[in-house]
């Protein structure tokens, strides 16, 4: 299984991503893409900030959809979306991809961090759990956008 932590799973990710452009048409969904570069940048920046937390998740999501990030099965289309993760506005796509590209460089340069605090939702996690879980899902957003 990819991960964005390893040297193969982060230069995909990058090469697939500099395909995008302001102009990359939606597969399915409601995103436009920079709604969608804004969007990935968040599951990003909980790994980076790397908080302890004290929720206890939803035992539905941490049963069934935790289990779908350790395979190599794309996730299927048109998945919901939690509220605080749904771009209400207009996002600048080059404003956006920049900071993306940006956070995907950091998340990837933490590759040796050792102590990783539980996921706000899906609970304790591997360091190599979380490399899998953000790159499953840049992948089920490049692939929105046809990449």
């Amino acid at each position: 299984m990819q991960s964005l932590l390893t040297q193969a799973g982060h230069q995909e990710i990058k090469q697939r991503l500099s395909k995008l452009s302001a102009d990359s048409k939606r597969q399915w969904g409601k995103m436009t893409v920079g709604q969608m570069c804004w969007h990935c940048q968040l599951p990003l920046r909980i790994a980076l900030e790397n908080k302890p937390n004290s929720s206890k998740g939803n035992w539905f999501v941490k049963t069934f959809f935790k289990n779908s990030m350790y395979n190599d099965k794309p996730w299927r289309k048109n998945l919901p979306t939690a509220p605080q993760l749904k771009a209400k506005e207009e996002k600048d796509f080059d404003a956006e991809y920049l900071k993306l590209q940006n956070l995907i460089d950091e998340f990837h340069n933490i590759k040796d961090r050792e102590k990783w605090h539980p996921h706000p939702i899906f609970g304790s996690f591997t360091k190599e759990q979380w490399g899998q879980l953000e790159y499953k899902h840049i992948d089920h957003h490049l692939r929105q956008f046809g990449i």
